[in-house]
């Protein structure tokens, strides 16, 4: 199997997971937790780094990191090989606390860093860890709705919500627990070429960093999804054609059915970033478009008629692409 292709430039923002050898725990005691905090920390202070959120499960983390500068291999190799030997000398042992290397996809912050920061904090309800998010110590979430943990830079996220921080943490709250008891789709299946999340705009410019070879690797299913794009305001056009409605009705809360259908197909064959979605459609925050395209997505799944539609609408789209 092919390894990886690392991308590293300034200002990348990265959604990085290491496991441990064979699915083994990383973690053993609280204080493992404890010291893993205190290299990020020295990491921090030592390569500059941004984290905008991390989750300490038992055999594996997850971490949101940004690099103003071009490092991340840096980090990760003093991170991981800080710890692994903590643990080899505190458990004495010797060998891999890793399985190979960390995995890095580079994310789009406009298009998925509010959404993955949910998935990501919900992680250890998925695993049946805690019933609520809150009630697992080892994440910043608390540093999200409440403060108090200076590892973590909220403010990026929180921004997407609200430009005040009080009602910024609420309405975090809020937009992460509204989805418990429901299956929530993962940000993670949109990845392309096993290395970046995000918007087709985003997709072209990282593959543009990469030289010729490296685009020669790269998946030819993937760049037949990028051909299929299409422009926002087609989506509008298409489902006011399909509905028989003007493009003013078809954007406003008077057919919120049609709106809802944009928004999901907005956020899976275009461009545009939530807070343009948002504008498009009648003034709508980014964050109640976030909110809105999950809600659709757990109805797409459940409702066959739903779906159906929704097909009719994408195979309108491929029309007019075509």
């Amino acid at each position: 199997m092919a390894r990886p292709i690392r991308i590293e430039y300034e200002g990348a923002l990265y959604h990085v997971t290491s496991r441990g050898n064979e699915r083994g725990k990383i973690y053993f005691t609280k204080a493992d937790y404890r010291k893993f905090k205190e290299y990020l920390s020295d990491a921090q202070i030592k390569y500059g780094f941004v984290l905008h959120g991390y989750v300490l499960m038992t055999n594996h983390y997850h971490l949101l990191i940004e690099t103003p500068q071009m490092n991340l291999s840096k980090i990760m190799h003093h991170l991981n090989g800080s710890y692994t030997t903590y643990i080899n000398t505190k458990r004495k042992r010797s060998g891999h606390l890793f399985q190979g290397r960390y995995k890095a996809i580079l994310v789009d912050r406009d298009s998925y860093l509010l959404e993955l920061s949910r998935y990501l904090h919900l992680n250890p309800v998925r695993a049946n860890m805690v019933e609520r998010p809150g009630d697992y110590p080892h994440s910043s979430y608390g540093a999200y709705i409440a403060g108090g943990d200076e590892l973590v830079t909220t403010t990026t996220v929180q921004s997407m919500i609200s430009a005040d921080t009080s009602t910024a943490k609420l309405k975090y709250k809020s937009f992460v627990e509204s989805v418990l008891g429901e299956k929530l789709e993962s940000p993670m299946k949109n990845v392309y070429g096993g290395m970046i999340l995000g918007n087709v705009e985003f997709i072209k410019e990282i593959l543009n960093r990469l030289d010729d070879d490296h685009l020669q690797k790269t998946e030819t299913s993937h760049k037949k999804a990028l051909r299929a794009s299409c422009e926002a305001d087609e989506v509008v056009s298409v489902a006011a054609k399909h509905y028989c409605v003007t493009a003013e009705i078809a954007t406003s809360a008077q057919r919120n059915d049609i709106r809802k259908s944009c928004i999901y197909l907005m956020k899976r064959r275009t461009t545009a970033t939530n807070q343009e979605i948002g504008q498009l459609l009648g003034g709508m925050s980014g964050f109640a478009v976030a909110k809105a395209y999950q809600r659709m997505v757990a109805e797409v799944s459940q409702d066959a008629a739903l779906r159906k539609e929704i097909g009719r609408l994408e195979n309108r789209l491929s029309h007019v692409k075509g």
